[in-house]
């Protein structure tokens, strides 16, 4: 007898990027595909030191099970992190502590989405919330942007057309737009919330790796500006990208009643994060090296998206355009079609395999009505001197 799977699963298709991972076995391939931070920048001292701090203060506690809503010290270094961003009023008790921010998205679904829902995500979005709300049986509407992130005119048709359950945004450097929201959109999304009475959850695990200037506030920290918007606002963050995804220490901030249901479904996931993982994060936060260390990997991003831009504009040209970032891992291009080089991203992902280069097209990034243009390249995990060898490949897979 076959086995019976949950109809849910129906909704959902295997990653188009878990797929693509498959081919890149082939040696010698330069990846652009992933969306990780560069291994050779962690601060593996800082946290060496972290774990044996963790140990030697409360060995105890960071090895026992512990508080759902997560580890107290680090609850309350989180809150000074947010606090030293300008988000003053968030306490320890307004977050819980989350198995990496994707956890969050997880509990934003079983809490908030009954099937046949209406969510508003960015269209291109994060590809795992397009999975992650599909399972629990949303319906998902796409919500268009430019190089100022979303468009807020056309969410407000959406909002007054769909009544969305909630809205669910990457406002600074998107993954994969890459895309800033501009500081009058932020208002105006939180003026949208309390107007129409809508959550907007803010997903902002890219924030921190800006290049030049800091980004506009996060929504969490306007949200004391905009009457009404504090109540309607879910922020979710993410040490992931800034510290170490194998830590998986993410949190979610969310009015009490929020809270406390997704608290209660935590429980029944994973009863708490690793508290170890917590323990260490809270040593480390409350060491003061996030700052430095956060200083030299904006440095080499940086590097590398000048980088990728440069020899984009060389290699191909007016084939490809761009917003150039100004923050975060990736460079979101679109294939114009010009000197008849062609407009299909995924066509050319199989060619650029077969000359040595991987990246994502961008059709798997949308929930309805894809640019079959659109591409991400990362260069996050890649040297110059590769970046620049990669775009020379991909330049001939699209001759």
């Amino acid at each position: 007898m076959p086995i019976r799977f949950a109809d849910r699963l129906d909704n959902v298709e295997t990653s188009a990027i878990r797929e693509l991972f498959k081919l890149l076995g082939k040696p010698g391939i330069i990846s652009f595909a992933g969306g990780f931070p560069d291994s050779a920048l962690f601060d593996v001292e800082g946290m060496r030191a972290s774990v044996d701090a963790a140990l030697s203060t409360d060995p105890g506690a960071a090895l026992q099970y512990g508080a759902t809503e997560g580890f107290q010290p680090l609850r309350e270094q989180l809150a000074a992190f947010m606090a030293a961003k300008g988000a003053q009023s968030v306490a320890a008790e307004d977050l819980i502590v989350t198995t990496g921010s994707q956890q969050a998205l997880d509990l934003l679904g079983k809490t908030l989405i009954s099937p046949g829902d209406t969510v508003i995500v960015e269209g291109p979005t994060f590809l795992a919330t397009i999975q992650c709300f599909r399972l629990y049986g949303a319906r998902l509407v796409s919500a268009p942007i430019d190089g100022q992130g979303v468009r807020t005119d056309e969410l407000e048709r959406l909002i007054v057309e769909h009544r969305p359950k909630f809205i669910y945004l990457i406002p600074t450097f998107g993954n994969p737009s890459g895309a800033m929201l501009s500081l009058d959109r932020r208002r105006r999304v939180l003026e949208l919330a309390a107007r129409y009475d809508t959550v907007v959850v803010e997903d902002d695990p890219y924030g921190d790796l800006y290049f030049d200037a800091p980004p506009p506030p996060s929504l969490l920290q306007l949200s004391a500006e905009v009457p009404g918007s504090r109540e309607r606002l879910v922020h979710c963050g993410s040490l992931s990208k800034i510290l170490s995804p194998g830590l998986r220490v993410g949190w979610m901030v969310a009015p009490a009643e929020l809270l406390a249901k997704a608290t209660m479904c935590k429980q029944f996931s994973d009863a708490h994060t690793s508290t170890f993982a917590q323990a260490t994060a809270a040593q480390y936060l409350a060491a003061g090296r996030l700052p430095v260390a956060l200083s030299a990997v904006r440095r080499v991003y940086s590097e590398r998206a000048v980088s990728m831009g440069e020899a984009l504009r060389r290699e191909i040209g007016a084939a490809v355009s761009f917003v150039p970032p100004a923050g975060g891992l990736f460079v979101w291009a679109r294939l114009t079609g010009a000197d008849g080089r062609g407009t299909d991203a995924a066509a050319l992902a199989r060619r650029a395999i077969d000359e040595g280069v991987a990246f994502v097209p961008g059709a798997p990034f949308y929930c309805a009505d894809p640019d079959q243009a659109t591409f991400r390249l990362s260069f996050a995990t890649v040297g110059k001197e590769r970046i620049e060898e990669g775009v020379r490949r991909l330049a001939r897979a699209l001759a």
